[in-house]
């Protein structure tokens, strides 16, 4: 092409490219045991040996100490509210309409969050400390997912200190 073809032509700053992946997931031993309390209907963490920290959703290990994890502790369906965020803006895909609550949890009997999905409350109601408690879906519909908690919703308890919020009274 001569320079006199190419000075007519506009310049291309950019194009749209869709990409699609798809992953399969190969969960570990903590995972499968985790997933398979939560097809049964129960929250399970591991006990840190060491340090006595509960992790859930379980990892195998400790992120502090580096050790293995193996001690398994059945959670409560009731958690305290860590943080939380308001989303405004869609999520390709994701059925749950804006503005919604997200919220790092901290289940009783635990001291590490997990996150999950809160509602039945205004979002402006939403506050760090607040209890709630899962609202599990019909049984006949579980599977080896956390959707199996449809969401968390606010409970007639007082509000948990700020520095009580993950500290375990009987480690």
């Amino acid at each position: 092409m001569s320079d006199q073809n190419t000075e007519a032509l506009e310049p291309i700053t950019g194009i749209e490219v869709p990409v699609y992946l798809d992953y399969n997931f190969t969960a570990g031993r903590a995972t499968a045991r985790f997933l398979t309390g939560v097809k049964n209907g129960k929250l399970l963490g591991q006990r840190c040996p060491s340090c006595r920290n509960v992790y859930i959703p379980p990892r195998g290990c400790c992120a502090a100490c580096g050790v293995a994890t193996e001690e398994e502790v059945e959670l409560s369906n009731k958690a305290t509210v860590e943080s939380f965020t308001i989303v405004h803006i869609p999520i390709p895909g994701n059925p749950i309409k804006p503005p919604y609550v997200i919220a790092n949890l901290v289940p009783d009997g635990a001291n590490i969050s997990f996150l999950h999905v809160l509602s039945e409350c205004k979002n402006e109601d939403v506050r760090i400390g607040m209890r709630v408690e899962a609202l599990w879906k019909d049984a006949s519909e579980w599977d080896y997912a956390m959707e199996n908690i449809q969401y968390f919703r606010p409970i007639d308890e007082p509000d948990m200190e700020v520095e009580e919020i993950g500290r375990l009274k009987d480690a």
